[in-house]
């Protein structure tokens, strides 16, 4: 239930940064960087009596309904959570806080944040296994149906919806588009990494009993202990110890094994990809 009530959470808290870089800053720009929203916006410039925020829910909805029909189990109850969120929330702004003009005349700066916030919201969603459906729920089913790469398919559908900007909302407007979707990739991919750091600790010591028995039972981390080794220097036999802790417990990790062994060797690596217990289960 912790568990399950975190997550819900975090899935909330992404969706609704999403909404936020979206309806504030996307939307009054015209910054259409693909997805479903990409789409709503240009519809909404070819047809200025619709809504963005309708369309957007309308298009949502129906691909939730393809997805059921050709994905089925596989289609995750996180991603239509986080979909039916994104598509209310967006149309309910439209009533509550109507936007008619952007908030400043710095296109530049309104673009960092149509593209951080969506970007964060989307890294959380990722690294829960959600997202906002839309056109993700295309990619699931090209997936299910084909051998076609999917990452590639999603960056060309995003490009189509970009190179269509041009026509409607003319070529400066376009040429944000083009810097954000470029952008949009590297800040999720970033974000990403960054939630997903660990810290990897190679440790030589002599009092591998007390640091493993540490690790095991006030940090509930598993450990591997290697035979022991002669130092080339001292020729003093020590032990090495390997784990693989978060960022938090790696301050306390790192402070309690000075405090038992002073003399002891610590070598600690940032990494992102770790598959196992307690860790992630897949990449």
């Amino acid at each position: 239930m912790k568990k399950f009530l975190k997550d819900f959470l975090l899935l909330t808290f992404g969706t609704v940064f999403m909404t936020i870089g979206i309806y504030f800053f996307k939307f009054p720009n015209h910054f259409s960087t693909g997805g479903v929203s990409g789409i709503s916006m240009l519809l909404e410039g070819i047809f200025p009596s619709l809504s963005s925020g309708l369309i957007m829910m309308v298009i949502n909805l129906f691909l939730l309904l393809v997805g059921f029909v050709f994905v089925g189990k596989e289609f995750g109850i996180k991603t239509v959570y986080c979909s039916i969120l994104l598509s209310v929330l967006t149309y309910a702004l439209e009533f509550i806080l109507p936007m008619d003009a952007p908030f400043t005349d710095n296109k530049l700066l309104e673009l960092i944040f149509a593209i951080l916030l969506p970007a964060i919201g989307s890294a959380l969603l990722f690294n829960l296994g959600a997202s906002t459906g839309g056109t993700d729920i295309v990619a699931m089913i090209i997936k299910k149906h084909s051998n076609l790469n999917i990452s590639n398919a999603l960056l060309c559908a995003d490009m189509v919806i970009v190179m269509l900007t041009v026509f409607i909302f003319g070529i400066e407007t376009w040429l944000y588009c083009i810097l954000g979707l470029v952008s949009k990739v590297f800040v999720v991919n970033i974000v990403i990494e960054s939630l997903n750091t660990s810290k990897y600790f190679t440790i030589i010591t002599t009092c591998e009993k007390e640091i493993s028995q540490f690790i095991t039972t006030e940090l509930h981390r598993g450990a591997t202990l290697s035979s022991y080794y002669s130092g080339a220097f001292s020729q003093d036999e020590k032990s090495v110890i390997l784990t693989v802790v978060n960022r938090s417990q790696a301050i306390t990790l790192r402070d309690y094994i000075k405090s038992v062994d002073p003399h002891a060797f610590i070598i600690i690596n940032n990494t992102s990809n770790i598959i196992g217990k307690g860790f992630r289960e897949c990449i």
